[in-house]
């Protein structure tokens, strides 16, 4: 036997009562349950129990349920020193029950203490402190030599049993939990390498058609816009720059979506700075910026995006505010726009990605979060302008 396993605590799975079946767990509380009744039968049976020494008797047992229970917690924090000391506490407890009178709730304490000491313990602890409870059992014990030599070796053979049996299961748990990750990293490899072949077939053919239509409708925009002033040539040009603008918006959207299967998206202020840059907007970060799960930080960024288009459909040449507050436990969104100056630019009102307020509040109630949009602010609803507020758990 190596060093190691004298020194070595049993694992905290064999120390714990986890991964234990319902008939092993109805055993152990059968046993508790006969145990503590004989325990009391034996303590409540003797006929000088009675007055104050009922009252005795009576917080003895509670003191000795106390005692066991931490016993329990100590061990498995493998704390040595605690968990020695409560079972010599539980053996001077016998000691006293039984030149108090009381046998059998003394050979019960001796036993329990051997076996579970035998049990729990580290070796280099248990087989001394197993010693010593057989010792006490044996000296006070008024049966034969022979019978008593017996008992006491096979209480000790079953604490060695019952400590083999909780590493067997402490065994069969660690090789369990190894598998379930093996398992599940397995199948997050697998959603990668899907992910990644969606990804490659959408940039194979979405987002190369785009690129090659946006490019088809900027020079049908340039060739539109040499020919003379009609009214006909006019609404032509609208509508193609009305596709183009459609155009270019699906081609941005696929792109992120492709970042997003791919793992690549970039920081969530990053984004934002970028976006508002484009539309002239103002960007304030709040509280502690840190990585957000994939749905949350895609429902941030679809929000912020709808809302802009909203904003130059519905409110052209509106200041914007974009403020993003990261929360303990959730993350913050408010847009607000101090309301239109002129009218909307041509063929900007039939563009859009038709995603809309609608479906921003069903994406972030998807997520556990809710989303706020109406005419002012969150504080003053007369307020000028249009605001949306989005929280979502992160």
């Amino acid at each position: 036997m190596t060093p190691e396993a004298w020194t070595n605590w049993p694992a905290r799975e064999a120390l714990s009562r986890a991964g234990r079946t319902d008939a092993r767990r109805w055993l152990n509380r059968g046993v508790r349950v006969l145990a503590l009744g004989a325990l009391l039968w034996s303590t409540f049976s003797e006929r000088h129990v009675a007055g104050w020494g009922a009252v005795a008797a009576v917080a003895g047992v509670l003191l000795t349920g106390f005692l066991a229970w931490c016993f329990y917690r100590t061990t498995l924090r493998n704390d040595l020193w605690p968990s020695v000391g409560l079972l010599v506490l539980l053996m001077g407890g016998a000691v006293v029950a039984r030149h108090g009178g009381f046998e059998i709730p003394a050979t019960v304490l001796w036993c329990g203490c051997a076996v579970v000491a035998m049990e729990r313990l580290p070796l280099v602890a248990a087989l001394p402190t197993t010693l010593v409870a057989l010792g006490g059992f044996a000296a006070y014990n008024q049966d034969s030599r022979l019978t008593t030599t017996i008992t006491t070796a096979g209480l000790l053979l079953a604490g060695y049993v019952l400590r083999l049996d909780a590493e067997a299961r402490g065994n069969a748990q660690r090789l369990l939990a190894q598998e379930r990750a093996a398992r599940a990293a397995e199948a997050e490899s697998a959603a990668l390498a899907e992910r990644a072949r969606i990804a490659r077939d959408i940039h194979d053919v979405l987002a190369h058609s785009l690129s090659a239509q946006l490019v088809h409708l900027e020079a049908a925009r340039l060739r539109i816009e040499r020919e003379p002033h009609s009214p006909f040539r006019d609404q032509i040009l609208e509508r193609v720059v009305a596709a183009r603008s459609m155009a270019r918006e699906g081609l941005a959207e696929t792109r992120q979506a492709l970042s997003a299967l791919r793992g690549e998206m970039a920081p969530l202020g990053d984004y934002l700075r970028e976006l508002a840059a484009m539309d002239g907007a103002e960007v304030e970060i709040g509280g502690e910026p840190r990585p957000l799960p994939a749905e949350a930080s895609q429902t941030v960024r679809r929000v912020v995006q709808e809302a802009l288009t909203n904003v130059r459909k519905h409110a052209p040449g509106a200041r914007v505010l974009i403020r993003l507050t990261y929360g303990a436990d959730e993350v913050t969104l408010d847009v607000r726009d101090s309301g239109g100056k002129g009218p909307a630019p041509a063929g900007l009102g039939a563009s859009g990605s038709g995603y809309g307020l609608l479906g921003m509040k069903e994406r972030a109630e998807l997520l556990g979060g809710t989303l706020e949009a109406g005419p002012g602010g969150p504080e003053d609803p007369d307020e000028k302008g249009f605001s949306v507020r989005l929280r979502v758990p992160a």
